[in-house]
Parts: structure tokens; sequence; C-alpha cells
């Protein structure tokens, strides 16, 4: 059994506790509910005598009991739990969750650490109905548990090496008549791990952003590989490109939990089509010129992950008409923005400056706060 004290401690100090709901940890719930098809996820935190849901779908509340809760079970255990039919298992037939309101038969949970290893909450995932869970579903759970764990001890300062960052960023972007393109990266601290990359190719532009999960050289040399795996054999489709970086990364990271998300994408300059595949990222936009958003959503698993089932990715595609901007940023600029409506600021920055204005007033918020995170965006406007 775990020692409570220090569980609880290690938990308090982590500051998540009683927080407002976080836009990079409610993107891995969305995620899960897709990939298992569930009607109820939760990031649950486990408090003296409650469990604080940092996350929730289909739950209705950020709050319930740690009395008789699966997921007291799962953290004092200290590891994954899977139920498949509760009212058949003695041990839980007879719980209130199972007995009355949500009437719980399936739960599939994940312990979820602090930095230093205690165990202090779970990724799980619920239904009212019984169902099978096999050793794939496990794994791609502990995976997105692995996930969950870097997005919520994602304010440790990175330590990244100086080569590193100055390695992530283009020499210069390129010049596209009848575009106006502009994009910056400022670094949390002293130094950065996101990356992104834009090339001009027979008309065609090939755009990239990555942000590698959690801290330190492994994820900074993940971000690096992957720009490298990107960037060769410029002839791929975006598709081929990401999965080749997907199946290297998986054999680069080992025992290891490098995952990275991105967003790669071909923009044919004449035309205004959009062909773009989103492993994990969820971050790209395309703001129209009669001022309403369209988001081009996360569909696929970070690289990284992506080996743990054998869906295949499949591209979006949309059409830059004249006046449209597309826009494309890592989940640090997510903590400088309005949190009551981000987009309207952004609809209004970019309103009131261009493209290369709008970058640099990204960057200056990035530097007032400071941003705990990483701050990449760019901006790709079709003039005509």
């Amino acid at each position: 059994m775990i020692d409570e004290a220090r569980r609880q401690a290690a938990l308090e100090a982590m500051n998540i506790l009683d927080t407002p709901a976080d836009e990079r940890v409610d993107r891995v719930t969305r995620l899960a509910q897709q990939m298992f098809g569930v009607p109820m996820v939760s990031v649950s935190l486990i408090d003296r005598d409650r469990q604080f849901r940092k996350s929730e779908i289909g739950l209705g509340g950020r709050e319930a009991p740690r009395k008789d809760s699966f997921c007291d079970y799962t953290v004092r255990h200290d590891a994954a739990l899977v139920v498949e039919d509760a009212s058949a298992v003695e041990l839980f037939a007879d719980n209130p969750f199972v007995t009355g309101d949500p009437k719980l038969r399936f739960y599939a949970a994940q312990p979820l650490r602090a930095p230093g290893g205690e165990p202090v909450g779970t990724l799980c995932i619920l239904d009212t109905a019984p169902r099978s869970f096999g050793e794939a579903d496990q794994a791609l759970l502990r995976d997105l548990a692995s996930w969950v764990q870097l997005e919520l001890a994602r304010d440790q300062e990175l330590g990244h090496a100086a080569l590193v960052q100055h390695a992530l960023r283009p020499a210069e972007l390129p010049r596209v008549p009848g575009y106006t393109i502009a994009a910056a990266s400022q670094a949390a601290g002293r130094l950065a791990g996101d990356m992104y990359d834009l090339v001009l190719r027979d008309g065609v532009l090939r755009f990239t952003l990555a942000d590698a999960m959690g801290k330190g050289i492994g994820p900074a040399m993940a971000a690096v590989f992957t720009r490298a795996s990107l960037a060769t054999a410029p002839g791929r489709s975006v598709v081929e490109a990401i999965d080749e970086a997907d199946v290297l990364l998986e054999c680069l990271q080992g025992d290891a939990s490098l995952f990275v998300t991105a967003v790669h994408a071909d923009i044919d300059t004449a035309s205004g089509a959009v062909e773009l595949v989103d492993a994990g990222h969820g971050l790209t936009f395309v703001l129209r010129a009669d001022g309403t958003f369209e988001q081009l959503r996360s569909t696929g698993l970070p690289l990284g992950m992506g080996a743990a089932i054998a869906e295949e990715r499949v591209a979006t595609r949309t059409v830059l008409a004249p006046g449209d901007m597309l826009i494309c940023c890592s989940d640090g600029l997510l903590d400088i923005l309005d949190e009551q409506d981000p987009f309207g600021q952004v609809a209004e920055t970019l309103k009131v400056l261009d493209p290369d204005g709008a970058v640099a007033e990204a960057v200056r918020l990035a530097r007032l706060a400071p941003a705990p995170d990483d701050v990449t965006v760019f901006v790709i406007r079709r003039d005509r």
C-alpha cells in the first residue's frame, strides 16, 4: 500500500487542485473517448476526501466523493485496474457507483504519478455496459496516461541544449507570391522545445509544427529527430511522411515515453488547396475572410504512440480562398490568450494587425507573461 501522507504532499506540491480546465488535458480526454468509444472519461486527482476531475466527459461534474470510488482503489494499489463487468466481480458488485448512479459496469484506469513517482490520480474510461479490454487497449490507455502526466508536470524548467534550440528554427521564411507568411517561436525559459518549418517546392508550401511532450533533453532530441525525419524525401505525401516519422520515433525511444504532437501539411499555392495530417496536435485553424473560424481537429495519435493501434491516418482537406488565413500554434499560446474568448482575441488581433504584427504580438505577450510553456505560432494568409 502507498504512503498516503507522502502521496498527498506530492499532489499538493503540483498545484493543480481546483485549477480551471486545461485544453491540453481536455484534448487527451477527447482522444481517449474517440479511441475507445466510451461515454465517460476522466482525469481524476485523488484529494483527501474527494476526487477532483481536472478533465471529464460524461460524468456531469468536476468533483465526486473519494470513498468507494474505483479511482481511489486504483491509486491506493498504485496499479492499472480493468473491470470488464463490475456487477460480476464480488469486490465491486455492491459498490454504490455500481448499484446507483451512474450504474457503472466497465472501468479501466491507469495511475497518474507526480514527478517523484507518487500516485496522485488516474486517467480512466467508463461505461454503463460491460465490455472487453485487451492488451492492445491497455497499452494505448497507458500511453495516453503518460501523455496526461507530461501535461500535468509541464511547468518544470526545460533542460534542452542551446544547439538543439538553434536547430529547431528555419533559417528564413519562404517568399510566396500572393501569400503573406509570418512565424516565430518564444522559449519559456532559456531554451525551446517546439519546432516549425516552412519550405516551398514546385509551387507547394509544406509546413510543419511539432511539440515534444515533456521536459529534458530526451523530448528535445525527439523534436529534432522529428524535424529531420519530416524534412527528408520531400516527394512523399504528408501522410507517408508522418507515418514514417511515427515508426522511426517508436524505434528510437525504446522503453522511454517520447511523444511528439505534430501537424504536417501542404498548401498548393496556385489553388489554395490544403492537405493536412494531424498527429494529436489539434491546434490548426482557418480564419475565413468573413470572420468565421474553422478548426482542423485532431484525429490521430501523437508520434511515438501511433504504433499502438492499426488505424490508418487520413489527411484533412480544405481550401484557402483569397483573404483566408491559416493559423497553427503550439499549446503554449493557450497560456497567454484570453481564457474567456481566445478565438475572439486572435480574430481581433489579426483584424488590427497584419500576420507579421500578430505574430510579433504573440511573442510580446509570451515575454510579458512570461509564458509557462514555449510559444510557437505561424500565420499564412492568401492575399489573392
